[in-house]
This record gives C-alpha cells, sequence and structure tokens, in this order.
C-alpha cells in the first residue's frame, strides 16, 4: 500500500514503478500483498467506481472503461492468490489489468494516485468489520438481557475490592456488562460515520487538474461525505486510531467481565457449560474456564494494537509516508480478535449455570447485609454515621463462624451508642428483613438498583438502546448493500 504518480503505466512490468524500482533485495521488504488480501475486493470497488466516474465525466471513453471493467470481473474471479508478486495490491491489480487489455488499461488510473486509492480501500474494508463487530455485539447484548430476564431473582454476593459488600443478583451484575456494552457499541456506531468519508480524488494529496466527481464515487461506493481537504483525505489515519481505541475499550470491557466470570468458577458461584470450559491434562477433576481466560489474554492484542498504531502514526509529516504501509494491521488484529471475543464472552454467561441457592447463602457472607440494617437505622431518623458505628461494632463482636449478628446481638450494641432498645427505632422484623440478603436486595429500589422492579426498568430501557442501536447498524448495513448494487448497475452498463 503505497503512493504513486497520478497517470498509470504503459507496460505489464514494472506498470507502476517502472523497470528502474522493478527489483532488488529490498522488493520483498517493500511489499504487502500478502497482508493486502484483506483489501483485494475493497480495491476492485474502489477501481470500479473510480472508472465509471471517469467515464461519466468524459476523461476516459467508454469502450476503454468496459475493457478495464471486464478485466476487473476476471481478476476477481481467480482471486487475490492469482495475482502476479507487487508491492501491493494495488500495483498487481493495475499490472493484472494491463496485462489483459493492454497500454489502455493504465487509463484506469487517471486522475488518482495509490495515496487517494489505499486510503478509499482501508476506509471500504473497516467499515465492513465494524458493522460486523457491532452486529456482534448486539447479539451479545440480546444474550446479556436473556440473562437478567432469566435471574432477576437470583441473589449473589456482591463485592468491592474483591470483598464481600452486599447482596445483588445475576441480573443486575448481567445488566451492569450490558449497559458497559451499550457504550462500546455506541463508540464504534459513532466512529462509524468518520470511517464512511470518501477520499477518493485527492489524488497523491494535492488533487488533481481533471474533473473529478468526488461526490459520484461516494455514492458508488456507499460513502456518507466527502473528505475533504485533498491533503487531510490522503494522509489522515485518524478514523483508525479512533476504531482502534474502542476497540480496545470494548476488550477492557470483555476482560473485566471475563475476570469476574472466573473468580466466580473459582468460589462455585457459576458453572460454566462444558463447550467454554476444559479439564486439566493431570488433575482430571478440574473444570477450567480457559475460554474466559483467553478473552482475558486478548485484551493485549486491542491494546497492543492501538500503541503500535499510535507509535506508528506519531511522527509522521503530511501528506503520505511508506510508514502507513504498517498503520492497517494494528486496526485488522485487534477488531479480530475482539470480535471472536465478544462472541465467546457472552455465550459463556448465556450458558453457564447460575446455583441459586450456593449463591445466596454466600450472599450472606462477610456480614453484606450490614449496610441494609444501618439503612433502616438512618431511615428512622439516626445520623448515617452513628447507625453506621452500631452497625461496625456489632461485626465487631462476631463470632469467627456466624455471617451476621442477630437481632439481639444488634439490640445489645444500640442500648450502648444509642442510649435507647433497638426497637425505639426499627421493629424487630424489619430489622430481620434487612438481614436477609433477598429482602435486603428488594430494599434496593432506586433507580438503577438491584431489586426486581428497578431491574425490569434497566431492562426496559435497555431494550430500546439495543433497537435503536439495531435500527442504526440496519441504516448503515441498507446503505452499502444499497451502493453495491448501483455500482454493479453502473459497471453492467460497459461490460
Amino acid at each position: 500500500m503505497s503512493e504513486d504518480e497520478t497517470d498509470g503505466g504503459d507496460a505489464a512490468s514494472g506498470a507502476v514503478r517502472r523497470d528502474r524500482f522493478s527489483g532488488g533485495p529490498a522488493r520483498s521488504f517493500l511489499s504487502s500483498l500478502a497482508d493486502d488480501e484483506r483489501i483485494f475486493a475493497a480495491d476492485l470497488a474502489v477501481d470500479r467506481a473510480h472508472v465509471v466516474m471517469l467515464v461519466e465525466q468524459g476523461v476516459v471513453e467508454a469502450d476503454t472503461a468496459g475493457e478495464i471493467l471486464t478485466a476487473l470481473d476476471d481478476i476477481e474471479d481467480a482471486g487475490h492468490g492469482a495475482l502476479a508478486d507487487g508491492e501491493d495490491v494495488h500495483e498487481a491489480i493495475e499490472s493484472a489489468v494491463i496485462d489483459r487489455v493492454g497500454p489502455e488499461g493504465g487509463k484506469m488510473h487517471t486522475a488518482r494516485s495509490r495515496n487517494d486509492e489505499v486510503a478509499a480501500c482501508i476506509r471500504y474494508r473497516l467499515r465492513s468489520d465494524v458493522l460486523e463487530l457491532v452486529g456482534t455485539l448486539l447479539g451479545a447484548r440480546e444474550q446479556l438481557l436473556d440473562v437478567a430476564r432469566a435471574q432477576t431473582g437470583t441473589v449473589m454476593p456482591g463485592y468491592t475490592h474483591l470483598q464481600p459488600a452486599q447482596p445483588t443478583t445475576v441480573a443486575h451484575w448481567a445488566l451492569s456488562y450490558e449497559q458497559a456494552l451499550q457504550r462500546d457499541t455506541a463508540r464504534l456506531l459513532d466512529a462509524y460515520g468518520r470511517i464512511n468519508q470518501n477520499p477518493l480524488g485527492a489524488a497523491a494529496f494535492a488533487g488533481t487538474p481533471f474533473d473529478v466527481d468526488r461526490e459520484r464515487t461516494a455514492e458508488l461506493l456507499g460513502f456518507d461525505s466527502v473528505a475533504e481537504n485533498s491533503m487531510d483525505a490522503s494522509a489522515t489515519r485518524d478514523f483508525l486510531v479512533e476504531t482502534t481505541s474502542a476497540v480496545a475499550g470494548l476488550a477492557t470491557t470483555l476482560s473485566q467481565l471475563a475476570e469476574d466470570v472466573v473468580v466466580m468458577a473459582s468460589k462455585g458461584h457459576v458453572e460454566l457449560d462444558d463447550d467454554y470450559a476444559s479439564t486439566s491434562s493431570i488433575m482430571p477433576q478440574k473444570k477450567n474456564p480457559d475460554t474466559l481466560e483467553l478473552v482475558r489474554g486478548r485484551t493485549g492484542d486491542a491494546t497492543a494494537g492501538l500503541n503500535g498504531l499510535l507509535t506508528n502514526l506519531k511522527g509522521q509529516p503530511r501528506a503520505y509516508n511508506r510508514d502507513l504501509q504498517r498503520a492497517g494491521r494494528h486496526a485488522w488484529d485487534a477488531i479480530d480478535s475482539a470480535t471472536e471475543s465478544v462472541e465467546v464472552a457472552a455465550g459463556a454467561v448465556a450458558t453457564a449455570d447460575w446455583p441459586a441457592e450456593r449463591l445466596e447463602a454466600a450472599a450472606t457472607a462477610g456480614f453484606a447485609t450490614a449496610t441494609g440494617v444501618a439503612d433502616l437505622l438512618a431511615m428512622a431518623g439516626v445520623p448515617f454515621r452513628t447507625a453506621h458505628e452500631v452497625v461496625a461494632e456489632a461485626a465487631a463482636d462476631l463470632d469467627a463462624d456466624a455471617d451476621a449478628p442477630d437481632y439481639d446481638a444488634l439490640s445489645a450494641v444500640a442500648e450502648g451508642v444509642l442510649d435507647a432498645p433497638l426497637d425505639q427505632y426499627v421493629d424487630r422484623e424489619a430489622v430481620e428483613r434487612a438481614l436477609d440478603p433477598t429482602e435486603s436486595v428488594a430494599m434496593r429500589d432506586s433507580r438503577g438498583g438491584p431489586a426486581p422492579e428497578a431491574v425490569a426498568d434497566q431492562l426496559a430501557a435497555a431494550e430500546d438502546v439495543l433497537a435503536n442501536h439495531g435500527d442504526r447498524l440496519d441504516a448503515a448495513e441498507a446503505t452499502v448493500s444499497g451502493a453495491r448494487d448501483r455500482l454493479q448497475a453502473e459497471v453492467e452498463t460497459y461490460v
């Protein structure tokens, strides 16, 4: 993926670089042809749109355009593997066209450079990858919502600092990750708008004297708009940075989810389906959450990709520099790794078994209902810090094998701290409810909380956002598909 002049070559051998630059020990070092297989189809689409526009603008004759477009069809049928060696896929395709058409095939490259060509190809392919990832994310979020719907009443321990903190529910936990994935999806959809801009017509960086129609190639390729400044259009890769950053954020969300499930599995709080686990090679009793450990480990693919991309770009002046040949691979690796991780992480959670009795018993560990008792006292008029002191002293007096104090123990402490019996503030029944993890969860019915009615509201809101994101994805895919059909129809008028 490298720069070139705007006029094309006149011979099949060395069609782009000429004989002077066609050999030597650095040729393989310069070549990106193998890596460029990813944008092979994109380059063919960009070539076709450019040729159709050139005919419409009177720059290339219709008969010549027909021969070029026929050659491109033949090259597509033969596949990337049939291309001759070259610096990149763009040179290889152009040389293959000239092989088939003769020197007139070089007119395909009129009024463009490989600088704007490759920028268009990367954007064309990247948007497809982003839409695929968004679709995968929508499916994963639906799976998490299914878990939340099924586990609304399943109480589980919640942690801070990996210490028992307060009871919550599996639904509340699952929704916390669905909401994080909402934001990850939104960032990718926002990035899509800046990816889907047309750089064709920028040429090397300074535009072209030919009467090109950049809006027309945008329309034929399904780009939403034109990347305006020609220098910026050919040189910038900030859309790669934005996308890879969003993917790195997504990978971090997935890693946190994976870590949660790995820790839960180690405590017996969740059992993964066998499809998402493995056994030890030597210890047959073990069931290991290997897939989620790999989700956690793959986060490095995305964060390394972002770091590599930023390092690649940081010292480059305007406009095109050959360093950019190495930029795209960082985004490709990150997005491929994250897309697989989304499927595995969501699948593991969706197919897992949540042992309700064991989880409820664990939800009382470490006096996790303590805050509920303090809240009761505070609602009865006791300053929260004083209520906190009552409960803290009761916790300090707990026997080593006890999870929580009983009513009598709390009342005894209250006598000392409040100078009044506990039932002067709250009745016994209310305290005993607060000590029960299920009742403790039910108390927490504030917006976004774990109580069933609060979870129901969160589910409804999440379903609305999911539908909105689905509509945005459908609209983007329809635009791309419609453009593909229009381009094909235009090509068929010449072939």
